[in-house]
């Protein structure tokens, strides 16, 4: 099985060490890859968001299988590309991948489908969210509605922290077009655990759980980041309550999106905040 692995992180670094293991693959192209993958793979200098060039590539090669990491290449369609061109690909369709590249579509989501997530409005507009945020003070979550790399969420712990967060989205546009509208919820407190799943579009099989450390600095200090270390396995849940979270957050989610016609394909992110027996979705 020849297969390109699309992505240039850490995470296609160790897609391309556990792809290399199997026997079954008989090679692996990386677009762009990094140093590590080139130790493993030979990297293509095809761009992540390059759509018709990495189709083009695919074509050419035709390729038993693409391998989609990052969230903008996913965001922009390329499964769908590669799918009309009769290529297979892992990963989920545009429309399913508006569950992370848009937290407005995500909350909206879960809430038509029953998912328990922090109470949250959506803006649009810069006079509407410091209106918003009159109503609802701090504590309290500002966050870029848009892909952002992980850094677009803003912990707020005052009403001017609040007032600066939208500032720097809507105006500054520190995010870019993520910050065209901005999702404001509650500020939930816990414990935070990584639920990772695989989905071939009707059924949910979780992974080993894990814990991402997203603020910059020590003792849950500073911005957050898109993620300063993550350790495997986390025992943040015991079984009963993970099968909880299957049963109540990524099964309704699997099924609802097929419903609706886009059907989730690949690996569905949940980040959950857990305290005690209980947990919502971030």
């Amino acid at each position: 099985m020849r297969v390109l692995v699309v992505g240039s992180g850490g995470r296609e670094h160790a897609l391309v060490w556990s792809l290399s293991r199997s026997e079954r693959v008989s090679s692996i192209d990386v677009a762009p890859g990094n140093a590590g993958t080139a130790e493993l793979a030979t990297n293509l200098p095809i761009a992540a968001d390059d759509i018709d060039g990495l189709v083009a590539r695919a074509r050419q090669e035709r390729y038993d299988l693409v391998v989609v990491g990052p969230e903008v290449p996913l965001a922009l369609g390329l499964v769908d590309a590669l799918q009309a061109e009769g290529i297979r690909a892992f990963g989920p369709c545009a429309a399913a991948a508006r569950i992370e590249s848009s937290k407005a579509f995500s909350k909206d989501t879960m809430r038509r489908y029953g998912i328990r997530t922090a109470d949250y409005a959506t803006l649009t507009s810069h006079d509407e969210a410091l209106a918003y945020l009159n109503d609802h003070p701090a504590p309290i979550v500002v966050k870029a509605s848009g892909l952002a790399a992980g850094k677009g969420a803003i912990v707020c712990q005052t009403d001017i922290e609040a007032q600066s967060a939208v500032d720097r989205i809507m105006l500054a546009r520190e995010f870019g077009e993520a910050g065209d509208e901005v999702v404001i919820e509650a500020f939930m407190s816990g414990q935070e655990v990584s639920v990772l799943a695989f989905c071939d579009g009707k059924t949910v099989r979780p992974m080993v759980l894990s814990q991402d450390h997203k603020p910059a600095y020590d003792g849950d200090e500073g911005p957050n980041t898109g993620g300063m270390g993550t350790y495997a396995p986390a025992p943040v849940l015991d079984e009963p309550t993970l099968q909880r979270v299957v049963d109540e957050v990524l099964q309704p989610l699997v099924d609802g999106m097929a419903a609706d016609g886009c059907p989730y394909v690949g690996v569905l992110y949940a980040g959950l905040m857990v305290e005690y027996d209980d947990f919502s979705v971030l």
